[in-house]
């Protein structure tokens, strides 16, 4: 009997200490009562893939926000590299080389926030302001404002795998994140380089008398936060099978949220990656409840964002 006490009160100091987990536990409880389709094998998986996305962004949000910083160009980093590979795959029919330069283009558009940043002496959120407004109108104008297909492109389908398939009855797309976080979540924790990103948001005058170059480590944060755009890019436009010039006017919010509820702190210094796929698995579950309840996009909004509010209240309250 002492076994299962200890066990449990194992348990219940977990739920203390990761206050926004608890909510998301309740949360989803709740709405199962409420509603028998939530927990359902389908919708559960539903969920995850509509979380993978704004996941991998947030992902890479939190390496630059535990830094100090912010990233307002996401949205755009991923429409433009989801453009450019469509572009790639339509004229070229070479879908390795696409992908290849999706990714270059989310590393050099990351790179370039993190210098302007760092070597222009420009406020993160002016710079990244600039290049999300920058990158938005090169998409339409590459675009010519009409969404790129290949989904006539023979070799193109197994694009779709990417985004729409399935391994052992899970969307690829969850894998992509789990291996992402589990990547995240060993350079922020067990990495020389993780322990600088926090160094440099607790104090980065101090961190820079200690002798880290912190200019290098907040440019890797940004480099990383547009690879992960970029991925979650590929997702995206996989799944569409055409790149929309409109895709990703947003996500940017819906990242920051998902890192700010997840416990990361927007002064920098503190924050978790795993923590942050609690905030976006809270923003998922939401969103999908408020649908299955046939809640008006109207209210949805108004309740999403108490929501918010409510999460980040509980979590700095800890």
């Amino acid at each position: 009997m002492s076994k299962y006490k200890l066990l449990s009160n194992k348990y219940v100091k977990v739920l203390i200490k990761y206050p926004t987990l608890t909510f998301l536990i309740v949360f989803s409880l709740s709405v199962a009562i409420f509603n028998t389709q939530f927990l359902t094998l389908g919708n559960i998986f539903n969920v995850l893939r509509q979380t993978s996305v704004n996941a991998i962004i947030a992902a890479g949000m939190t390496f630059v926000i535990i830094t100090g910083g912010i990233d307002l160009s996401v949205g755009s980093i991923l429409a433009f590299s989801g453009a450019i590979l469509a572009k790639i795959v339509i004229n070229e029919g070479n879908i390795f080389f696409g992908i290849a330069a999706l990714v270059i283009i989310g590393i050099l558009l990351g790179l370039l926030n993190g210098i302007i940043i760092c070597k222009g002496r420009v406020q993160p959120f002016i710079a990244t302001l600039g290049t999300m407004i920058l990158l938005r109108g090169a998409t339409l104008v590459f675009s010519e404002g009409r969404p790129i297909s290949f989904g006539s492109v023979e070799h193109a389908k197994i694009l779709d795998l990417v985004g729409s398939g399935y391994f052992l009855r899970i969307p690829i797309p969850v894998y992509i994140m789990i291996i992402i976080f589990a990547i995240g979540y060993f350079l922020l924790k067990h990495m020389r380089v993780g322990r600088y990103i926090y160094a440099v948001g607790c104090n980065e005058k101090a961190a820079h008398i200690a002798g880290i170059n912190t200019e290098k480590v907040k440019i890797f944060a940004y480099t990383v936060c547009g690879l992960l755009s970029a991925v979650a890019g590929l997702i995206v436009t996989t799944r569409l099978s055409s790149a929309q010039p409109t895709t990703g006017a947003g996500y940017e919010l819906d990242a920051i949220a998902a890192v700010v509820i997840g416990g990361t702190s927007l002064s920098g210094g503190r924050g978790s990656i795993i923590g942050t796929l609690v905030g976006a698995l809270i923003i998922s579950v939401l969103n999908n409840a408020l649908n299955i309840m046939d809640v008006s996009s109207y209210y949805q909004m108004v309740v999403k964002g108490a929501v918010i509010i409510m999460a980040v209240i509980l979590d700095r309250s800890k």
